[in-house]
């Protein structure tokens, strides 16, 4: 970046009331060798909007740009700030960058956002060396005219590109393999496009099956038969672990981007219907839950909760199956509202409109399995939905935007049953009572806020047969915390955590060595970490003896390439965490 620019820097942020040592800190390098700051947090991905079937719309008064560069910018913006402000730049995790806002700032105010970042945690794209003067100063131009619309994603896409490979009758009849299915775990491998499907007792990967590109999350069907893995590019795979070698029956892709899926588990609906969530366009898709041939959309775009205006791009974050009622429950990102979607007639479905905070994020069940925790991250809330009831039970003020995956259950000696979750903007960990039968006074109240090691975790774990609660803190900005966990004595919470350095652990070379999501096996008694690294550096997955704390082994193995999420067949299918 040019002295100008750094100069013009240091300005704004006076004037903005942050100094410029505070400014130079947010910029300064991440501490992971071999990984900047930006990378650390907001790795971009390939995406499947392709520039060319935007249309570009010029904006009269803002800055020329060609049309090559018009195509490079949508494809920058799509791949590294979509996920933060949204497809049509209104805003979610980030601010808004619509041209009401950008054009009277200007494009040297812009550069210098783009360029150095901001203490709020907008990534230094330029001093990092993400993105070059030229692509910075592109995009301070490009962010000025109107947003450039990705084409709609409807049934006629959809069937257009599903692919029913084995149809059911033609699958087998019973377990072809010696498996043991119930302490199997479906291992996201990044940047790989693939999934590792790793035996729980031998630590062997059993396969590696293609799936979409960075894998977001699997999912099992009711019966423990069909995994439901879908990718960031919208593509959901269904894979029948029933198979000799377990293998991808159906595919399918519903939309642009994409977070989540999920199977029906109410009783007398197993394995009948899937449903998956899109980002782009905002809508879901409900599915024959063996072959993922698509049945009915239905659009989430409408008001939000607070200001009661129109959001035209209102993404599908977290969705659950309901085990009081044939629903889904389903988090609407942008509008803050809980969809409660009734799929015993999806011909004439019922839908169940809750209103809770925005932005819907990620969540779970508390032990009972009746009321949905969820995050809103960006009201620093979580909502508490009964799902017997089917209406809002409270919102709960937590940390700085709470993001607890699913969440952790445990019953604290003092406050009885509670549920856990950590955060990404705060070191705290929100401890919540979930029992309003026989704790009423500590109901949906933060009975705890314990310390843990840093901001920026990600996921925290226990197990119903542990007394351990186990917290990563996988985006933190320094390498000995993000390389580490903290273990609470659940017994004695008021005990400072144990502190571990997974990394050190598994005893690798150069690289982030992110440690991400911690993961129990069936029998409770073994914790899975994954120590995600570059795609061209050595990852591993550490498991750790859960009794005593210490190293159990260490999974090595040229496949396990950016190893992220891992998710246990047994455990994800009767929702145990």
């Amino acid at each position: 970046m040019n002295t100008r620019l750094t100069i013009l820097a240091a300005s704004i942020f006076i004037m903005g009331g942050v100094t410029q040592a505070t400014f130079a800190t947010d910029a300064a390098p991440s501490g992971h060798p071999g990984t900047s700051g930006p990378e650390l947090r907001y790795k971009g991905a390939p995406t499947s909007m392709k520039p060319e079937d935007t249309q570009d719309v010029i904006t009269p008064k803002a800055p020329a740009l060609t049309a090559d560069e018009f195509t490079r910018s949508k494809q920058i913006y799509f791949e590294r700030c979509a996920g933060c402000h949204g497809v049509l730049r209104k805003g979610a995790t980030g601010k808004p960058l619509t041209p009401d806002v950008t054009l009277p700032r200007g494009t040297e105010y812009l550069k210098v956002f783009i360029g150095f970042g901001s203490p709020g945690g907008m990534p230094n794209w330029g001093t990092s060396g993400i993105l070059t003067d030229a692509e910075i100063d592109m995009m301070a131009r490009f962010l000025q005219h109107e947003p450039p619309t990705p084409p709609e994603f409807g049934m006629a896409e959809m069937k257009a590109s599903w692919k029913l490979k084995v149809p059911p009758e033609k699958r087998p009849k019973k377990k072809m393999n010696n498996l043991d299915l119930e302490n199997l775990f479906s291992v996201t491998l990044r940047d790989d496009g693939k999934i590792a499907l790793i035996d729980g007792a031998s630590k062997k990967i059993v396969s590696t099956i293609e799936t979409g590109y960075a894998v977001h999350i699997s999912r099992m069907s009711a019966s423990g038969r069909y995994l439901f893995v879908i990718g960031r590019d919208a593509k959901i795979d269904l894979i029948d672990l029933w198979m000799e070698k377990p293998a991808v029956v159906a595919e399918i892709k519903v939309g642009m981007e994409a977070r989540s899926v999920e199977t029906s588990k109410f009783k007398g609906f197993e394995d009948k219907y899937a449903i998956a969530g899109t980002y782009w366009p905002p809508q879901f898709v409900i599915m024959n839950g063996d072959t993922l041939e698509p049945k009915k959309i239905v659009a989430t775009r409408g008001m939000t909760v607070d200001t009661q205006e129109y959001h035209p791009e209102p993404r599908v974050a977290a969705i659950i199956a309901s085990h009081e009622h044939p629903e889904f429950i389903i988090n609407v990102k942008e509008t803050g509202k809980i969809m409660m979607a009734n799929y015993e007639d999806i011909n004439n479905m019922k839908i169940t409109e809750v209103e809770a905070a925005r932005f819907l994020h990620d969540g779970g069940w508390d032990s009972t399995h009746r009321y949905f925790m969820s995050a809103a991250n960006a009201s620093n809330k979580i909502a508490v939905v009964d799902s017997k009831d089917q209406k809002l039970a409270a919102l709960v003020e937590v940390g700085k935007i709470p993001h607890p995956g699913r969440g952790a259950n445990f019953v604290d000696p003092k406050f009885g049953p509670v549920w856990a979750t950590g955060h990404l903007g705060d070191d705290s960990i929100a401890v919540i009572g979930t029992d309003p039968k026989n704790h009423k006074a500590n109901a949906w109240k933060v009975v705890r806020s314990l310390k843990g090691l840093g901001s920026g975790s990600l996921f925290l774990k226990t197990h119903p047969k542990s007394k351990n609660l186990w917290v990563d803190s996988t985006l933190n900005p320094d390498a000995g915390i993000s390389q580490s966990i903290a273990i609470f004595d659940i017994r004695n919470l008021d005990k400072a955590p144990e502190v571990v350095n997974i990394a050190d652990l598994a005893n690798l070379g150069e690289g982030p060595k992110r440690v991400v999501q911690p993961e129990y096996n069936k029998a409770g008694d073994e914790v899975w970490f994954s120590v995600w690294n570059g795609a061209t550096q050595e990852s591993a997955i550490v498991v750790m003896d859960d009794k005593t704390r210490k190293l159990k082994t260490v999974i090595k193995d040229k496949r396990l390439i950016t190893p992220t999420g891992k998710f246990n067949v047994y455990n994800t299918q009767h929702d145990v965490y």
